[in-house]
């Protein structure tokens, strides 16, 4: 089992706007930067998109197939590795959250429903007619990283924003007010739970702070995610220990205390409950 790795964006080369924003032809990008197919996780929010090979990519343990028209959306702290075909070739951009942010101000990366963490689900396969719409953008962003024309970043990030725009119809989400209501209530949480997941675990403490009955905060979760508010805790915190397994230096017990349960026999149960193995068995299964 390798320790995982949290990348930067300034550690890749051709990376600009202060370590904010890089952009590559996928074939491109492995040249100068084998080191993506170990074991890591970035800081940044990643978007690529395979035009040509075959592998697989392995995103926070679950396996997906890599084929012409992969799409892949991945949030800053996710795991992931790639195995790839020697003819593997496609677009990858990396961006941080707060050039997107900064640059377009009345509205948020985090605020995209894809890159919602409870809802997110990181690959499309797009079809010929979704890759005819969205691979010219991708191929434009490259084409202007290449020269040194004025308002090169302005068109950059308008670009990123066209490809974001192009996804989310993709996604083809129900927009009707009490959908688009709620899914703004299941954002509200999913901040305050990446705040505070390690601490507090208990439902009602995420209603209070939201001012709404945790009879209507669990309404909301099952109206769009159809599991309970306490389900949602639990699989932030069960995920959260698996990403830190990965790390060998530090025991079960260690871990347990780093995500608030003093009692690690408790989280052990909880974590076999919820996997299927225990702990200890999950890590031996990555040393594996």
């Amino acid at each position: 089992m390798e320790r995982d790795e949290v990348y930067e964006i300034k550690k890749f080369k051709r990376n600009f706007f202060h370590h904010n924003l890089y952009v590559n032809t996928f074939q491109n990008h492995l040249k100068e930067h084998r080191f993506i197919e170990s074991l890591h996780r970035h800081d940044f929010y990643v978007l690529v998109l395979f035009t040509n090979g075959t592998g697989l990519h392995k995103i926070d343990f679950d396996t997906f197939d890599i084929i012409k028209g992969s799409l892949f959306l991945m949030q800053p702290g996710q795991i992931h590795l790639w195995e790839l075909s020697s003819d593997i070739d496609g677009y990858i951009v990396f961006f941080s959250k707060e050039i997107y942010n900064l640059h377009f101000r009345d509205k948020k990366i985090e605020e995209y429903l894809f890159f919602q963490s409870s809802k997110n689900n990181p690959e499309l396969v797009l079809n010929t007619v979704e890759m005819r719409q969205i691979q010219p953008f991708f191929e434009l962003m490259v084409n202007e990283n290449q020269e040194d024309q004025i308002q090169k970043k302005d068109k950059m990030l308008n670009l990123l924003d066209c490809i974001l725009i192009e996804i989310l119809r993709i996604y083809n989400v129900d927009s009707n007010h009490l959908t688009s209501t709620y899914n703004h209530k299941l954002k509200e949480f999913e901040l305050l739970l990446e705040q505070y997941y390690r601490t507090e675990k208990s439902p009602s403490f995420y209603a209070d702070k939201m001012a709404i009955t945790l009879k209507h905060l669990n309404r909301i979760s099952k109206n769009i995610l159809n599991i309970t508010i306490t389900e949602l805790i639990t699989r932030r915190v069960i995920l959260e220990s698996k990403r830190i397994m990965v790390d060998q230096n530090k025991t079960i017990a260690q871990i347990a205390d780093e995500l608030g349960y003093s009692n690690y026999s408790y989280f052990s149960k909880l974590f076999k409950k919820n996997v299927g193995i225990t702990p200890t068995e999950f890590v031996n299964q990555l040393k594996n």
